[in-house]
């Protein structure tokens, strides 16, 4: 299995800063900590897309943001009018969560133009979008259905988790999402990622990108506190 170095690891990593309670002097302070361990991106609330980006323009470092966080259940049209949003605001990465209710009812026509409503306005932006499935709430066989979606929609990775659901990703999951779209589009492990050993395990799965709250932890080896 291949080794990390921490810096190797960082670029990896979307570093969440999504919890109802954080503040400005939070993004400001989590913005500083990307800049130094360069992580691949700051994740944030679509409020705080302007302020990350203007915090980070002269590193490379990414805006991500989420987008119908963290239900997905928004109409397509307030998703669309999101994406637009996030666009002008400068975010270089979006996270959407798919509608999970309607998959689960069985609406996947609607779920995968959901998606490709998104993605269309994204690309067309030069922003890729990563489709947040909350896989707690599905069977495995359903996590496959799901990465097949996103696959025929465009989407440019799958994600496991928004990070506030009862559960978050697991290898079971991962294993399954590398098999059905593994060498297609990216994958994302994210929400529960404590640990070293958890992060780079998913990378050895085959995962492509983590989402991580504890980023300085996990990179000093330390076990998070942090759920997320």
């Amino acid at each position: 299995m291949p080794e990390y170095t921490a810096s190797e690891l960082a670029s990896k990593i979307d570093h969440a800063v999504l919890k109802p309670n954080q503040t400005e002097a939070d993004l400001r302070e989590n913005a500083a900590l990307c800049i130094a361990r360069g992580v691949a991106s700051l994740c944030v609330r679509p409020c705080d897309i302007k302020l990350a980006a203007e915090l980070l323009k002269n590193f490379p470092v990414m805006v991500s943001c989420v987008l119908s966080f963290p239900h997905g259940a928004d109409p397509t049209a307030t998703k669309v009018f999101q994406a637009r949003q996030a666009l002008a605001d400068g975010v270089d990465e979006i996270d959407m969560v798919m509608n999970i209710g309607q998959f689960l009812s069985g609406h996947h026509a609607s779920v995968r133009s959901d998606i490709k409503a998104v993605v269309e306005i994204a690309h067309a932006g030069n922003v890729k979008v990563k489709v947040i499935q909350e896989s707690c709430f599905l069977t495995l066989e359903q996590v496959a259905q799901a990465c097949e979606l996103t696959l025929e929609a465009g989407a440019d990775f799958v994600k496991t988790s928004t990070g506030f659901g009862p559960s978050a990703a697991t290898p079971e999951i991962i294993q399954v999402m590398v098999k059905s779209v593994g060498g297609k589009i990216g994958i994302k492990a994210s929400g529960g990622i404590r640990t070293w050993e958890q992060a780079v395990g998913y990378l050895n799965q085959g995962a492509t990108r983590l989402g991580i709250g504890s980023t300085a932890d996990v990179l000093d080896g330390a076990t998070a506190e942090s759920r997320y």
